[in-house]
């Protein structure tokens, strides 16, 4: 049988009889993945280590015929360790998983892995603002969907006037000129930056990162919600 080797990330983990798991798992290069962990619950199993949440691990697996594969081996890679010492990082890194396991197909493409290491390692990093990287996960999760907002032009197709406010257009996915506006220049800018191929520790660099992202975060979590499965 053909056996294939990879690094993943856990989704999730449902335990099954007695001493099994039936884990799903994202990879970089054959999507999302079910496979049973056999007797991993076991005390002495070898696959224990391979298998924790907030890590990056190696796996040998063998793809099933129709739908549930097995898992051969596991390796441990890197451990976000930092991430279970805070309940916040910690909800919001279960979070993450759950948002990502929801909106992605079996043949989820290399970027959502790359999102999910990424947040993992942004979420590991306690000097990071964590409003910035919920905004931010948010942000690239609706960009990898195919649903970024419309930054550069109003909904007369006008390019934003710096020193105009606006109010965002749910309907147009954009924002529309508003005297009573919520949001200026600084928050368009800030918003050009998340839904780009910046990190969150770029990001933070950014004068007012923080509010900015607390600011921004309603609307980018509204648009998330109506246009992504999550």
């Amino acid at each position: 049988m053909r056996q294939f080797r990879t690094r993943c990330i856990i989704l999730n983990r449902t335990d099954y009889g007695e001493a099994d798991r039936i884990i799903t798992f994202l990879t970089p290069d054959q999507g999302k993945v079910k496979a049973i962990a056999k007797g991993v619950r076991k005390s002495k199993s070898k696959l224990a280590g391979g298998i924790e949440l907030f890590s990056i691990s190696d796996i040998s697996f063998i793809p099933a015929k129709r739908e549930i594969g097995t898992v051969v081996s596991t390796r441990l890679i890197d451990h976000y360790g930092e991430i279970v010492k805070d309940i916040d990082r910690t909800n919001a890194g279960y979070s993450f998983i759950k948002k990502l396991d929801k909106a992605t197909e079996d043949a989820a493409e290399s970027d959502y892995f790359s999102l999910l290491e990424e947040s993992f390692k942004a979420l590991d990093n306690h000097d990071l603002d964590l409003q910035l990287i919920v905004v931010w996960f948010d942000a690239q999760l609706l960009r990898l969907a195919g649903h970024a907002p419309n930054l550069r032009t109003d909904d007369k197709g006008e390019k934003l006037d710096p020193n105009d406010k606006f109010d965002f257009n749910f309907d147009n996915m954009g924002f529309d000129v508003s005297e009573s506006g919520h949001f200026d220049k600084d928050h368009i800018k800030f918003l050009r930056l998340l839904f780009s191929d910046n990190h969150p520790g770029t990001l933070s660099k950014v004068a007012r990162s923080a509010q900015l992202a607390a600011d921004v975060s309603p609307p980018v979590l509204s648009m998330l919600q109506l246009y992504v499965r999550t």
